[in-house]
């Protein structure tokens, strides 16, 4: 009798309710079990109980496939996890669930935050375009008109040819928005500390200070991580010194932004924004934001949603694919770079 082993690595998944379902095709369920030794139906929400298929299947696991709602990868898990070598995310930050005590075990972590990079960067892309073009404006102005505008007189301060955009934050994202930006006629200013003249230079951008950046500016958007550092980055002396019928774009945080020197702003109409982020996320029932009409005001939509899922798992599953091959990934998450990043 000949018997055949099977060397897949084991694969467990950990992710939030409802998560799995919306992530994963049938095509990268089969694609996961010719990978992996792994139950595709089986989806940990809690990592914690001492006995069960959970249980059972994180005491074989050496590879975590996590997503949003991760749980978290405490001491107490990773000893119920012994054999566990790497924790490919789904998503973009690992910062929820991957813990100082799976970098001390040396387990290997990768994310597929440049695949949730890209819709963000689309968002803002339009955002961009559309503040430019003065959509908001002009759509309201035609449903009040509906007749034709006195297009000549009434556009003299619309357009997007040599506008000056400035992005605050070279992160994964705003790389991916001045790649986008370049085929544009754009003049793209940057702020981050941490990007030298040299490299500003070669994306291609000015690198300037950030009231520099704020002051010259048809559009400012909002692109470095949340840390205490940048809490209210953008506040009431930045917001003064952009061009009056500026826009701010923000996908990033909404605790980066001093939001009530921000209404402040808005609500005399000086400045236009497009919010996908706000602080607190949920805007009060009252909050002006709803109802101004120089305002786009979005429920944080500008990440990965709907089908761009699928671009996340593919990420994901070809990191995978690497781990079973004994290649490095692609993209990994090194502990130290979390402190600068989302």
């Amino acid at each position: 009798m000949h018997h055949t082993t099977d060397n897949r690595p084991a694969l467990l998944l950990a992710m939030g309710p409802g998560i799995a379902e919306r992530l994963l095709t049938e095509r990268h369920r089969t694609r996961l079990a010719a990978l992996t030794r792994t139950d595709p139906h089986l989806v940990a929400h809690d990592l914690t109980a001492p006995t069960g298929p959970v249980a059972e299947a994180l005491a074989g696991a050496e590879l975590l496939l996590t997503c949003w709602g991760a749980p978290p990868l405490t001491e107490h898990v990773l000893d119920a996890a012994p054999r566990l070598r790497a924790v490919v995310h789904a998503a973009g930050s690992v910062k929820h669930h991957v813990t100082k005590a799976c970098w001390a075990r040396g387990i290997a972590v990768t994310s597929a935050a440049a695949a949730n990079a890209l819709p963000v960067a689309e968002y803002t892309l339009a955002a961009i375009l559309f503040a430019g073009k003065e959509v908001l404006r002009s759509a309201r102005h035609y449903a009040e008109l509906r007749t034709a505008p006195e297009w000549l007189s009434e556009t003299d301060r619309t357009g997007n040819y040599r506008r000056t955009v400035g992005l605050v934050g070279a992160s994964r994202i705003g790389r991916r928005v001045i790649e986008l930006l370049r085929p544009f006629d754009f003049e793209v200013l940057l702020y981050d500390p941490y990007v030298s003249g040299t490299e500003a230079g070669a994306l291609g951008v000015e690198p300037v200070s950030l009231d520099e950046l704020c002051a010259r500016s048809s559009v400012v958007s909002v692109h470095a991580p949340q840390l205490p550092e940048t809490h209210h980055m953008i506040g009431a002396r930045q917001l003064a010194l952009m061009p009056t019928g500026a826009t701010l774009v923000n996908t990033a945080r909404g605790s980066l932004v001093d939001e009530p020197a921000l209404l402040t702003e808005l609500l005399t109409g000086r400045l236009h924004a497009v919010l996908d982020v706000t602080d607190p996320e949920l805007p009060p029932q009252d909050s002006p934001l709803y109802a101004l009409p120089n305002v786009l005001l979005t429920p944080h939509i500008a990440g990965s949603l709907g089908n761009e899922l699928y671009r996340m798992a593919d990420q994901a599953l070809d990191e995978v694919e690497r781990f079973v091959s004994g290649v490095p990934f692609a993209d990994p998450v090194h502990p130290l770079s979390l402190g600068r990043s989302a």
